[in-house]
């Protein structure tokens, strides 16, 4: 009896691939139920979400292909001993935490042979030095920022459907259930922020709920109510609070901000972002501040940075000065050296670089990053960083050209999960700098881009993985390049 799609299948799991799926091998004729000549090897490959190396499991076939399968996990026959109990009692619902029931040197471990794998078979590069993962300090409550939803449409658990509790399913803030976005996990907690961030979740629910203020629908676009998203810095203990609203309502924001600061009176600022936008992004297109500055302030190293609602800055702060510090090393800068940061963003790996390099040029495409980078820049009194608007899906060689900027004889290149755009490559190859310094947070795309400088005539001198996000797949990576 042939196998299908949606059928229950028993495997044992082996190997652990990037972004979370284990992986089992297994003759695709005794899976599949086939008489294809070749299927007799144990070589077809299924990967399986929701699970580790060393673990048996029944899983659902979601997906069957010539070469590969995927599945689900549904049962555990036996757990791999490397699996704990996950500590949040949302886990497996809303996705932010896909390792939370790992041990943390297996995931750092599993990390480490992942960018290992990527730069070895999926690049193809060899001669090179891999450094060890670099852990995080902290394993919870380590993200400066955490962005939480408003929903019209509650998702219900197993235990709240069973439940003879009376909910409201026309109101939730929370979390969103992974590729469903029209529902949100109503959630009182979460690990990855501090517990007063959890204090404030719940304080805002409760506050709306009481007000009966409506929720903003993205199928009809009406309602007020569009997320909540709350910064901390970790040095300072800055605390603003960010209700992304779909208009103005000045009294009621005033008596949300009152309360709340009575309430806690640790927050240092309140902002309300006016959103217009259809589609759900937690950015306004105007903010009002509705108490305190506006801002809030963090340090990385020695250096401070003041955060607006809508500025980027690395979510792990204690683990961005060891990035950063990282990318230090690699360059090896002497002081005499003329630098470009890519994709500079708020200007943090700019300004933590200045110090040792004789000039320091910046490029990014998002002008309020620009304006948070020269304030950044100013803050700490620099004087040999400048900024530059360019869009890196272009070529910024004009750019260069109309400044008169010198060469680079060192390059830092911190590009979004995409990569970089083939004409930036190309862009950053006929500028020849003697060393690149590439910082990702995706090694596949990363990889990538690196095979086309090698082949360029760039010689890969070493890489090293950086865990930014305890208890998820994601892994940051430091790469070495060489004229």
């Amino acid at each position: 009896m042939k196998t299908k799609k949606g059928d229950i299948v028993e495997l044992q799991i082996e190997k652990y691939a990037f972004e979370g799926k284990g992986i089992a091998k297994v003759s695709k004729n005794e899976l599949l139920g086939l008489n294809d000549e070749d299927g007799n090897e144990k070589n077809y490959v299924v990967f399986v979400h929701g699970t580790y190396p060393g673990d048996a499991a029944k899983a659902r076939l979601t997906k069957i292909k010539k070469s590969y399968a995927e599945a689900v996990a549904v049962e555990m026959v036996t757990p791999s001993e490397n699996r704990i109990t996950a500590k949040c009692k949302y886990f497996g619902l809303c996705g932010g935490c896909k390792q939370q029931d790992l041990s943390y040197p297996k995931q750092l471990e599993y990390k480490q042979k992942q960018v290992e794998e990527i730069f070895y078979k999926l690049g193809g590069l060899k001669d090179f030095s891999i450094d060890p993962i670099i852990p995080s300090e902290k394993i919870f409550f380590y993200r400066n920022k955490m962005e939480f939803s408003f929903s019209n449409k509650r998702w219900l658990t197993k235990q709240e459907i069973s439940s003879s509790d009376k909910l409201n399913k026309d109101f939730a803030l929370g979390l969103h259930i992974p590729k469903i976005y029209d529902k949100v996990l109503d959630i009182d907690e979460c690990f990855l922020q501090s517990e007063v961030s959890n204090q404030i979740l719940s304080f805002t629910r409760t506050f709306f709920m009481s007000k009966h203020t409506s929720v903003y629908s993205t199928k009809t676009h009406n309602g007020f109510l569009r997320n909540l998203v709350i910064r901390q810095s970790f040095i300072n203990e800055d605390l603003m609070v960010n209700l992304v609203t779909s208009e103005e309502n000045d009294s009621l924001l005033k008596e949300f901000a009152d309360e709340l600061i009575k309430k806690h009176p640790s927050i240092t600022t309140v902002v309300n972002n006016i959103s217009k936008k259809l589609s759900s992004v937690a950015i306004g297109d105007y903010e009002k501040v509705i108490y305190g500055s506006g801002f809030i302030y963090d340090k990385i190293g020695s250096y401070n940075f003041r955060i607006s609602a809508n500025s980027f800055f690395q979510t792990n702060t204690l683990q961005a000065e060891k990035l950063y510090q990282t990318v230090l090393d690699y360059a090896e800068l002497t002081g005499n050296e003329i630098v470009y940061d890519l994709y500079s963003g708020a200007g943090t790996i700019a300004i933590y670089t200045s110090d040792k390099a004789k000039q320091v040029y910046a490029f990014e495409s998002v002008e309020s990053a620009i304006d948070d980078a020269q304030v950044n820049a100013e803050l700490n009194k620099i004087n040999n960083v400048k900024f530059f608007s360019a869009d890196l899906y272009k070529s910024f060689l004009p750019i260069v050209e109309k400044n008169k900027i010198s060469k680079p004889d060192v390059m830092i290149i911190d590009p979004p999960r995409s990569g970089m755009h083939p004409t930036t490559v190309n862009d950053v190859i006929s500028l020849s700098p003697k060393k690149i310094v590439y910082v990702s947070c995706n090694p596949t795309t990363q990889v990538r881009d690196i095979k086309l400088m090698v082949e360029a005539g760039y010689r890969l001198v070493k890489i090293i993985p950086v865990d930014m996000f305890p208890q998820t797949f994601h892994i940051e990576n430091v790469a070495l390049l060489i004229k």
